[in-house]
């Protein structure tokens, strides 16, 4: 190779290693990125077996509920809210008593599950027990709106009457695309993280079967 007076190579020999370098690391960095462990790593799910199975018992997508608890707590076992709200799934005691009791009304399932656990007042900050009761809670909003999941996770914040008068005087439509209606700018925030939340994790991990619905998992082998 020939080198100047000074004996030094041509500069754009240097430059051209450079830019080698640099494209590999890129093509590295890019390769990296794309694959699903990065962004697993990037969004992990704490507590996906207590998920898993509290939404299944539920019967409620285990991905939605994993966004409800990322919203409320970013899988923080000790959270409490200045109101008073407890644990993963950041639920009022009231509540949580409410949903327990219907499903202690259950002879199986659920119900056993929930008989087993102690009946003292730090039960509700239990993984187990928080995210069974939460889910529990989740679906029947879905319920009471009708399947309307948008509805539900605005009540789930906001609470079902709020919503429901929402809905009925026309203020909001229900749609996720309209939360810009929803008066509340609490409620508006957490209706849009809890669903931009759930697109990501769908896209992360809807393709693996644990993470599918109950019933979207029976249909497929069935």
């Amino acid at each position: 190779m020939e080198r100047d007076s000074q004996g030094r190579r041509p500069r754009f020999i240097v430059l051209n290693r450079r830019s080698m370098i640099a494209a590999i690391l890129l093509i590295a960095v890019l390769i990296v990125i794309s694959t699903n462990a990065f962004w697993r790593m990037m969004y992990p799910i704490h507590y996906q077996k207590n998920i898993q199975q509290a939404a299944a018992s539920a019967n409620v997508d285990p991905l939605l509920i994993a966004s409800v608890i990322r919203v409320e707590s970013k899988f923080h076992t000790q959270d409490v809210s200045h109101a008073g709200a407890v644990g993963l799934m950041q639920l009022m005691p009231q509540t949580a008593e409410w949903i327990a009791e219907m499903i202690r009304n259950q002879k199986t399932g659920s119900g056993a599950a929930v008989n087993r656990l102690p009946k003292d007042a730090k039960k509700l900050a239990s993984p187990e027990y928080n995210i069974l009761i939460g889910s529990w809670y989740v679906k029947s909003l879905i319920q009471q709106f009708q399947g309307n999941e948008v509805a539900a996770i605005a009540a789930y914040n906001a609470g079902p009457r709020r919503v429901s008068t929402w809905l009925k005087g026309g203020v909001w439509n229900g749609k996720l695309d309209d939360i810009d209606e929803i008066p509340v700018g609490e409620t508006r925030h957490f209706v849009d993280r809890v669903f931009y939340n759930y697109e990501l994790y769908r896209k992360i991990y809807g393709r693996d079967p644990a993470w599918k619905p109950v019933s979207t998992a029976n249909s497929t082998t069935s």
